[in-house]
């Protein structure tokens, strides 16, 4: 079996990490391996990739099948572009200037790229703190108004207690004589 370039789990559970390997095509997912090459963690935004560049082009180039995830991550990180390009640089179809001079165009390309999406994201969750800090400040200025306006009904039904006593103190002497013709004719 040739040598398959694959990933290798790591991390804890729904937070993985990956070793990005070189391994016999035999050997179990998780088991014996050849080479390191890097390392991938899809939970960042975007997902982080380090990868020995030299080593994972060698190795493509000798031969050695990535799988599709690392097929994508090699080619995101730019090894299989490099790879065609030294092929081309073999055969004498461009020399390894233009060759170099390619990838470099391609690779700031990529940075730049990778900048803006790490900006849209970073801008994309300031906007979203921002809304939340918003609707936060709206349901707390509603909460201080209904608050208020409890505090303000209960003031005006402890007015209208006071003036009602203010009232019944006043005429206490009618009230009492309701009072007792009431009290016989509930007994």
């Amino acid at each position: 079996m040739p040598a398959r370039i694959r990933l290798q789990r790591h991390g804890k559970k729904n937070q993985p990490f990956y070793h990005i390997v070189v391994a016999d095509g035999r050997a179990p997912r998780d088991g014996r391996f050849i080479e390191k090459l890097g390392t991938y963690n899809p939970m960042t935004n975007p997902a982080t990739i380090e990868l020995n560049f030299d080593s994972a082009v060698n190795w493509v180039k000798n031969g050695a099948q990535p799988t599709d995830t690392v097929r994508r991550i090699l080619s995101y990180k730019g090894v299989l572009l490099r790879r065609h390009l030294q092929i081309g640089v073999e055969k004498g179809a461009i020399s390894q200037e233009t060759a170099d001079v390619r990838f470099n165009e391609w690779l700031q390309a990529k940075e730049a790229k990778i900048a803006n999406v790490k900006s849209e994201a970073e801008n994309e969750a300031r906007n979203t703190r921002k809304a939340r800090l918003d609707a936060e400040k709206k349901a707390n200025e509603a909460k201080q108004t209904a608050i208020a306006a409890k505090r303000q009904a209960a003031l005006e039904a402890e007015a209208a207690a006071k003036a009602e006593a203010a009232a019944a103190e006043a005429g206490e002497g009618e009230a009492p004589a309701a009072e007792e013709t009431e009290a016989p004719a509930e007994a």
